[in-house]
């Protein structure tokens, strides 16, 4: 099978580095790739969202199947793209379909989406310019904290959590007034649930579903989740607090009414459904869906996939899935993420990173990293995250740690806490 890859983070690498072992595999391309993924395939000079140009390799490689990474060529409708084109039309692609990618790309959708097949989340209004003083009532009416989200995408900066109803008030105004742009236009506010996140993930062909690893990641930039929200600082997986009864209660409110909704709606899902939770009392409520595998939890959760990863998109693809086998390492993986100094603020690229040839008890995956002639560059916020298996959490994570001991570049930072609170 020849496999086009599409993205350039760690979420990317981690996928190329488990296609590469499938048995089914001739040739895999990654496109664009970084400095990690040209160790499992061919990186491509191919923009995602540019859909002729990916058609026009497609054809001339002659492609049997395209896995989308990111969020972006999805909500901007590549899946709707292939199926469009008579020439496209057989490829197998591992993504959803622009209308089914809503469930990410719009936050009313998705809770419109709940609402409707009574799937647990928090109570929530929704608000234009046109509204903005039946926002303000709504608010009034809510206790502190304020939870405000941009409907689009934001690229993970529309969400505000709020203590002061004023500045809640004057906030969602900045953001219906341009703040996160046209994300902006509509402003979802949520009722403010306490408790403990984590991440649920599974793989759909529409019909039947298979449920892989349970991850948590750490979002904030500081120790002990203090500082500003970030892409995420690192994973863990297993979550210790998901035991079978809450992931049994996960399954029955949440997966299945999903999975069953989407088809009695008539969108046809196929790929990937990411389930933000939140564990409130052992009950848990969605937080938000997403329309990928995230990023860096795909960093643990796929090391803890034995299974033969093409297969599993083989039965996506010709909606067999129900045929196929997945199994799961019952070791732990957890991941620690290496970014630039100053991220998710201002910082600087272009940093050669040293010490990667010295890691042997990890799994080094690259989220922001170029090539330059051999060296190894670092290109964005979040550089590298590095995975580690162990017998539990804690001897995954020390193995992390000392690993980050050996890799350096100028300006690195990473959190020393990761997994802190499930220990």
């Amino acid at each position: 099978m020849r496999v086009l890859l599409i993205g350039s983070g760690g979420r990317e690498h981690a996928l190329a580095w488990k296609i590469a072992q499938s048995s089914m595999l001739e040739e895999l391309f990654i496109a664009p790739g970084n400095a990690g993924t040209k160790n499992h395939g061919q990186n491509v000079n191919l923009d995602p969202n540019d859909f002729k140009k990916v058609k026009e390799f497609v054809l001339t490689n002659q492609i049997d199947m395209v896995v989308v990474g990111p969020e972006d060529p999805l909500v901007n409708g590549i899946a709707d793209f292939f199926e469009n084109d008579q020439a496209l039309k057989q490829i197998g692609l591992i993504g959803p379909k622009k209308h089914a990618a809503q469930l990410e790309g719009s936050k009313n959708f998705a809770k419109e989406f709940m609402q409707r097949h009574n799937i647990p989340t928090a109570k929530y209004g929704t608000f234009t310019m046109d509204t903005l003083n039946a926002g303000y009532a709504f608010l009034e009416k809510m206790k502190a904290p304020y939870v405000l989200k941009a409907d689009g995408l934001a690229a993970g900066k529309g969400v505000l959590i709020l203590d002061d109803l004023e500045e809640a008030k004057s906030e969602l105004k900045n953001m219906l007034s341009g703040k996160f742009g046209k994300a902006g236009n509509q402003v979802v506010i949520e009722q403010f649930l306490s408790g403990i996140e984590l991440s649920v993930f599974v793989i759909t062909d529409g019909d039947s579903y298979k449920i892989l690893p349970e991850a948590k990641d750490y979002k904030r930039i500081g120790e002990g989740d203090a500082g500003l929200n970030t892409g995420g600082m690192g994973a863990v997986s297993p979550v210790p607090f998901a035991d079978p009864a809450f992931l049994d209660k996960v399954k029955n409110q949440i997966i299945i009414p999903t999975v069953k909704g989407l088809k009695a709606d008539g969108i046809e899902y196929k790929g990937f459904i990411f389930f933000g939770l939140i564990n409130v009392k052992s009950e848990p409520y969605v937080i938000e869906y997403n329309c990928r595998l995230g990023d860096p939890e795909t960093e643990v959760v796929i090391p803890r996939l034995k299974s033969d990863l093409l297969d599993l998109f083989e039965g996506v693809a010709s909606k067999t899935l129900s045929e196929r086998d997945v199994q799961f390492d019952d070791r732990s993986a957890c991941t620690v993420m290496m970014v630039s100094g100053g991220y998710p603020g201002k910082y600087e690229k272009g940093k050669q990173i040293f010490g990667l040839n010295a890691i042997t008890d990890s799994l080094v995956f690259h989220a922001g990293t170029s090539s330059d002639g051999p060296a190894v560059i670092s290109n964005g916020g979040r550089v590298l995250t590095v995975t580690s298996y162990g017998k539990n959490i804690e001897t995954a994570l020390k193995r992390s740690y000392a690993s980050i001991e050996k890799i350096e570049f100028e300006k690195s930072y990473f959190r020393k806490d990761i997994g802190y609170d499930v220990l």
